[in-house]
């Protein structure tokens, strides 16, 4: 695994993940990643804008599947953890957190 550093836009907090997630998450954006330099090639070589308009689509529908997977991997393990904890106010972040997802 890569060494974990904080970002300056992070809360603070960390997730420790299994290999298995962990990997499986990486690979997705690598995948993303690929597609959208597919995108700038595209762009590159000229290509038609609907061309380059059903790509953009697929990298929408990519990181939306990205999201789904990490938002039920954190209310699986982080939230149901805190409220086992009896911290309830992780409540209150998921939902702030389905406000912003849903705009």
């Amino acid at each position: 695994m890569e060494e974990k550093t904080i970002c300056p836009e992070c809360c603070g907090r960390t997730k420790e993940r299994s290999d298995k997630e962990y990997k499986d998450l990486m690979n997705r954006l690598k995948r993303i990643e690929g597609q959208v330099r597919g995108i700038q090639g595209m762009i590159e070589k000229e290509c038609y804008c609907t061309d380059i308009i059903v790509q953009v689509a697929a990298i929408n529908a990519a990181l939306n599947s990205f999201n789904k997977q990490l938002l039920s991997n954190h209310i699986r393990t982080c939230v149901a953890d805190n409220i086992r904890e009896g911290n309830d106010e992780v409540i209150d972040e998921l939902v702030i957190l389905l406000q912003k997802l849903m705009k």
